[in-house]
């Protein structure tokens, strides 16, 4: 099988991203957030849609937009701006606990170190690089379902796991698509490559895409 130029899969991608709507964070992030927002939004959107992510991020900014506003807040409070998320009692506790740790630790700034932000409660490599990437504009590769399914299913890894396409990409992808690589496969994942029967009679890159592991299309 023939390597999927990868060049001109993301310029085709790319061309056709108007298409198709900005993920959450992005969306956040183009407005003005600072870097303690998007860390807030990306924990908030963890297993919740876009739009339940928005509204709920939204409402909790009006009020609390910086670590010590946030802690200030009652717990109980803080759960009723961002139900329905999911799991928002687990990530109200979350959120305190982080904004208590940029307080104490880091001046109520947040870090600009992945290892660093993978410190903090609950956060994973996946709200670590995304906060790299959108929250400080470092080139950094987030991997999200989409991104790890999309590029297994174009042939440019050969993965198991989110983590393992997560260094996969660092070492194969060219760094200049690092930041916008995972911006571009989440809503091209959400729109047409979906996880069961992807739009491949619409898709922009349908005829560079070896479709590996599509069993049925539209």
């Amino acid at each position: 099988m023939k390597p999927i130029d990868i060049e001109l899969f993301i310029k085709k991608l790319t061309q056709s991203r108007k298409k198709s709507k900005a993920p959450v964070i992005t969306f956040i992030s183009e407005r003005g957030a600072t870097p303690f927002e998007i860390l807030v939004s990306t924990v908030l959107s963890l297993r919740t849609k876009d739009e339940v992510t928005a509204e709920a991020a939204h409402r909790l900014f009006q009020v609390a937009k910086t670590p010590e506003d946030l802690v200030n807040l009652d717990e109980a409070i803080l759960k009723k701006l961002i139900y329905p998320v999911g799991f928002y009692p687990t990530k109200a506790k979350r959120l305190l606990s982080i904004s208590r740790i940029l307080i104490e630790q880091y001046g109520g700034r947040v870090p600009d170190s992945l290892d660093e932000l993978l410190t903090l409660p609950g956060v994973g490599r996946k709200t670590a690089n995304l906060v790299m990437t959108e929250g400080f504009k470092v080139p950094a590769v987030c991997v999200d379902t989409h991104v790890h399914r999309i590029s297994n299913r174009i042939g440019y890894v050969n993965t198991k796991t989110p983590e393992k396409t997560e260094f996969a990409l660092r070492e194969k992808l060219p760094r200049k698509y690092w930041i916008k690589y995972n911006e571009l496969l989440v809503s091209f994942g959400q729109t047409v490559c979906r996880p069961v029967s992807p739009f491949c009679s619409t898709c922009t890159v349908a005829d560079i895409c070896p479709k590996i592991g599509v069993i049925r299309s539209r």
